[in-house]
């Protein structure tokens, strides 16, 4: 089975820590991502978002949860999923990076598929999620920064 790996890239005009605190805020993704509603189902080490916390995730019947594995402020975001889809070992990074007026959102996931040969068929069927993650944050990102600027 070969490990697949989807990603997807954008550009906000806002700054590392504001698209960083967009990801640290679970309650924010049903405003910016395809996900419907988020529960914190516990919490991380040293507090409520941190590493080890378990987010449950909803999108229609969908129903998955990440637990957050790495941080470092303003630059990454790392978790690992796990849902009904037939997927196994999933990871996603969110990697930041400064660039001339804003921030390079740089999304990947890799997973193995659970059945064997159906990995291209998930990849493909996952892919435009994860491109809507991305482009969500980045947008929302521009509005948080755009709002900011305006109340300056």
């Amino acid at each position: 089975m070969a490990r697949q790996r989807i990603e997807h890239s954008a550009v906000t005009t806002a700054d590392p820590a504001t698209v960083y605190a967009l990801l640290r805020d679970g309650a924010s993704w049903a405003g910016w991502s395809p996900i419907d509603s988020f529960e914190l189902e516990s919490p991380g080490a040293g507090e409520p978002e941190g590493v080890g916390a378990v987010r449950r995730f909803r999108r229609g019947r969908v129903d998955g949860r990440d637990t957050i594995v790495e941080l470092v402020p303003d630059r990454r975001f790392s978790y690992t999923h796990a849902s009904s889809l037939p997927v196994r070992d999933y990871r996603g990074d969110v990697d930041l990076e400064p660039v001339a007026g804003g921030t390079s959102i740089r999304w990947v996931s890799a997973f193995d598929p659970k059945i064997p040969g159906t990995g291209p068929l998930v990849r493909r069927a996952l892919d435009g999620f994860i491109a809507a993650l991305a482009n969500g944050l980045a947008e929302r990102a521009t509005a948080v920064a755009d709002a900011r600027r305006r109340a300056a």
